[in-house]
């Protein structure tokens, strides 16, 4: 694809974050944007901002994103002349890119064949040996009999993968620990790459338990021409989903940098790779060795990070070399300044197993200090449709240590309501002391937290202002009677310094707010008086003295449903905290709005994938009832309590909106 190619609008074949990413690289270059949208996704800011934008199809994937005939129809109908694939969704896939090509239009990224080539783990692996990239000792062979795959096992021995060919991201992949337990590794490995991916084609390599996830950042052009532009540690990870990347990679020695560098670019040029790309390393730091894993033939989620310390917009180029522009720089021309990482912020709560989170965001107040990245904003809607990952905070220093102070200020300053996200444990993360001393590795997360992550307790002094937050809202605007009465009560004498009650969920004694004018106290469930002078609440700062000591904190308050709530800047970082008036009580009671404990409700909206229980059957406690699909996780719903099945409301198949109910139990203590 040498020679200069003319088109002045881009078809986005994705959604969300990156597809406004690359709508901004597309200003940039003076080219028309036109997006592409699911039946889900018509009130999103991407389908907004973009110069043209066209449904494909209902809300599931494989009915719109993943319809080719529907995207290429799409670029016909507005006159596009190139398609972006982004990541993810269509963005590897080498028929896709064909299809694209075969129509006349430009396909901004690497060829079909070397997306093909590297598509393929035992091809790519083979490839990256003969290119003279170091690989994991292992078996890649296309005899996958049986007998073979053992022999192959035994010879390798314990531990060792079992990893599916066209897999990722985890999937068709199992860890062997015991060689009598490899057939049924394989099997389970074989059967999950082919519902995954039509392919059960499996391969065996070693395994490296405490290694690093590395990776090199490869640009290319039409020319032959292949430079590095760094790498970044990718090895804070859950389920082989990456968590919190940097660049460059920290504490790994001069000599291996540039051996991973040097190997990157002699596979690219080996493949003829043109566009932006990433060749993804295991590194091991006992043996001081790496090895490769594979080539992720399209743009990384991580990028942002290498576009801090390079200064090069990676988007950018990708248009201009799909437009057929040579690398305007050398490989000496680049240079790297300082550290960068990226904070990935996804709709889900990491304290109860990490569950997708859905709904309206009711607040949206990200930091304004640093790069945010965001497919969101606020009283955007999050579905059950697609992934988890709301936006991409990336923060810039002069070194590691800076910019992890950045990243912590950032979070601490992040307000998110509406929607839960995992902010407060990308925080724990990233002042984990196994961080910061580069202690980690790519299976650590365990290890950093035993027993599981659990979110932060506010404490007595969070709680007290997030009531007096709240109080300050909720007061009369000055300068009228009802402001002279302060916090009153009709069973108090008019003009009486009063008590407003505040009730938070986790108590069942208010919080009371008593006084008036400047000098007001706040008195604690168990009774513990707090004096607070010339307390304010502007421009979403808090601000006073609480018993002669100065407070400044961040607090954002608003309604949510049946309470309020109050987000507040506290020293465990950004603090949530639901809190109720008298009114909003007397509300509930009166409605009734009680929670049955017999009963099995959607934790948010999804798909029934199968219910595992019948009616009259009798169940134990934590027995898996109905199994659910949300953000393309599995959850398993437990029975609450040990009784037997009195009602399903639901079949598999169904599509339930958050809070239905799926299961009726009759308690066993009723039975």
């Amino acid at each position: 694809m040498a020679g200069e190619l003319s088109f002045t609008r881009v078809l986005i074949a994705n959604r969300g974050e990156i597809a406004r990413r690359i709508q901004r690289a597309c200003r940039k270059l003076g080219l028309e944007a036109v997006a592409v949208f699911s039946e889900a996704d018509p009130d999103t800011p991407f389908v907004a901002e973009a110069d043209y934008a066209v449904c494909i199809g209902s809300a599931a994937p494989a009915e719109s994103y993943l319809k080719i005939d529907a995207i290429l129809e799409a670029a016909r109908a507005t006159g596009a002349g190139a398609i972006h694939p982004g990541y993810g969704f269509l963005s590897e896939n080498a028929e896709f890119a064909g299809h694209v090509e075969e129509a006349g239009l430009v396909f901004i990224g690497p060829s079909p064949e070397a997306i093909a080539r590297m598509g393929s783990k035992i091809e790519a692996k083979a490839t990256a040996e003969a290119a003279g990239v170091p690989v994991l000792p292992g078996y890649r062979g296309a005899d996958q009999s049986d007998g073979r795959l053992l022999k192959e096992a035994q010879a390798l021995g314990a531990p060792f993968l079992v990893k599916a060919s066209a897999g990722g991201g985890g999937r068709g992949m199992r860890l062997v620990t015991d060689p009598g337990a490899a057939g049924e590794a394989i099997a389970a490995a074989r059967a999950e790459a082919k519902g995954a991916f039509g392919d059960p084609t499996v391969f065996l390599e070693r395994y490296a338990p405490r290694a690093r996830h590395v990776e090199v950042q490869v640009l290319g052009d039409a020319y032959g021409h292949v430079l590095h532009l760094g790498d970044r540690d990718c090895s804070l990870q859950r389920n082989h989903q990456k968590l919190i990347e940097e660049a460059p990679a920290p504490d790994i020695p001069d000599a291996l940098r540039s051996a991973m560098r040097d190997a990157a670019v002699r596979l690219a040029r080996a493949i003829g790779y043109r566009s932006a790309g990433t060749v993804e390393y295991l590194y091991d730091p006992t043996r001081a060795e790496f090895y490769f894993l594979e080539m992720n033939t399209r743009l990384q989620v991580e990028h942002p990070v290498t576009e801090a310390i390079t200064g090069i917009d990676l988007v950018e180029w990708q248009l201009r070399i799909a437009r057929g522009e040579a690398l305007g720089f050398a490989q000496e021309d680049v240079s790297f300044d300082g550290h960068a990482i990226e904070v990935r912020v996804a709709a889900e709560n990491p304290a109860e197993n990490f569950r997708p989170e859905t709904g309206t965001i009711t607040l949206w107040a990200p930091p304004g200090i640093v790069r945010l990245d965001s497919g969101v904003e606020e009283a955007s809607v999050v579905r059950h449709h697609y992934d988890s990952m709301l936006a991409k905070l990336i923060v810039h220093g002069a070194d590691r240590d800076e910019a992890i102070r950045k990243a912590v200020a950032a979070l601490d300053e992040f307000a998110v309501g509406g929607v839960g996200v995992n902010l407060a444990f990308q925080r724990a993360l990233i002042t984990h002391p196994d961080f910061v001393a580069m202690a980690h590795y790519t299976a650590s997360l365990a290890e950093m937290f035993p027993c599981g992550w659990t979110a932060p307790v506010s404490d007595d002094e969070t709680r007290a202002l997030a009531a007096l937050a709240l109080h300050l809202h909720l007061a009369p605007a000055p300068d009228t009677p009802w402001q002279s009465l302060a916090a009153w009560r009709l069973t108090e004498a008019a003009g009486r310094a009063g008590a407003a009650c505040y009730w938070s969920d986790d108590a069942d004694a208010p919080i009371r707010v008593a006084g008036q004018g400047a000098r007001l106290k706040v008195i604690l469930p168990d009774g513990t008086a707090l004096g607070v002078d010339a307390a304010r609440l502007t421009a979403q700062r808090l601000t006073g003295r609480m018993d002669g000591a100065p407070f400044t904190r961040r607090a954002h308050v608003l309604r949510s449903g049946d309470r309020w709530q109050v987000h507040l800047s506290a020293p465990e970082g950004m603090t949530m905290v639901p809190l109720r008036t008298l009114e909003d009580r007397h509300l509930q009671r009166a409605s009734g709005a009680v929670g049955g404990a017999d009963t099995v409700r959607a934790p948010m909206p999804g798909a029934v994938v199968e219910i595992r229980v019948a009616p009259g059957e009798r169940v134990s406690k934590g027995k898996t009832l109905v199994v659910l699909e949300a953000m393309k996780l599995l959850q398993s719903l437990p029975a609450p309590v040990a009784g037997l099945v009195a009602e399903i409301y639901c079949a598999p198949g169904d599509t339930v909106a958050g809070g239905a109910p799926l299961v009726r139990l009759d308690p066993e203590d009723r039975t």
